[in-house]
């Protein structure tokens, strides 16, 4: 095997790596978290925010994100302006991929009408 394919190799085998257990995701949104709260300790702040993930992990609660219900409901009602009171399969997936969400559940209840409303997007944000 020659030193091109090797390298090769190894750089497809990282990619794999990283995405298999979402190191990217996780330093992303710590990054995020930094730049957006601004710890005076950011050392300490890690440490906490591991930690935390640690736990919401476990018990499937309570995962630091930077985005609340308002913020949520803001996204919401960019995709519906017209206020119908639902968004559409396409828009619900991107939207979710734009928050971060993955994967993203394409089963949810509205999807086989192709009208998601406000309550199930915010259960699946």
């Amino acid at each position: 095997m020659s030193s091109t394919a090797s390298t090769v190799g190894r750089d497809v085998e990282a990619r794999e790596y990283l995405e298999q257990h979402r190191v990217l995701e996780l330093f992303n949104n710590m990054t995020s978290q930094l730049i957006y709260n601004r710890p005076e300790n950011p050392k300490k702040y890690m440490i906490d925010l591991l930690e935390k993930l640690q736990r919401s992990r476990a018990t499937k609660h309570d995962y630091p994100c930077l985005f609340d219900d308002t913020n949520i409901q803001s996204v919401y009602n960019m995709l519906d302006p017209t206020n119908r009171g639902f968004i559409t399969l396409q828009q619900y997936k991107e939207a979710m991929d734009t928050l971060g969400i993955s994967p993203v559940n394409e089963k949810v209840e509205g999807a086989s009408e192709d009208k998601i409303n406000f309550d199930t997007f915010l259960s699946q944000a």
